[in-house]
């Protein structure tokens, strides 16, 4: 059965996309714990990142490295936590979260719940420091 994240790709299930190319898709996390907490994930189905094959896995942190540069300056934060959680989705997925402090990368916290018209501002911004 398909993952929630193979429909995304598949344009089955619409999401706010970043960036995309023959290997990943970038949205932003349907449930984010901060402003700007984006989820990049391979177009392969994989479980567990760690059974990437090791030529996917340099793409895989290639790809994501202008997305976590745009979500740096798109939104105030010491850093871009990175975290492969995985329980949530049976489907790899690598979480971009800016963060400020190690409290702002707790995935048991209330989620924010973000209108439309903010999720479609929050793409805009992060795609503007993308091109």
């Amino acid at each position: 059965m398909a993952s929630i994240f193979s429909k995304i790709i598949a344009r089955e299930i619409p999401a706010y996309i970043i960036a995309e190319d023959d290997d990943f898709i970038a949205i932003l996390d349907a449930f984010p714990i901060q402003k700007g907490h984006c989820l990049v994930i391979p177009k392969k189905e994989i479980d567990k990142v760690y059974d990437m094959d090791n030529a996917l896995l340099e793409k895989y942190l290639i790809f994501s490295k202008p997305i976590a540069k745009a979500i740096e300056k798109a939104f105030p934060c010491e850093r871009v936590g990175l975290s492969f959680v995985g329980l949530e989705v049976p489907h790899a997925h690598l979480h971009l979260v800016p963060i400020t402090n190690m409290e702002d990368m707790n995935f048991t916290r209330e989620k924010l719940n973000l209108s439309t018209k903010e999720m479609q501002e929050i793409q805009e911004k992060i795609q503007s420091y993308l091109a």
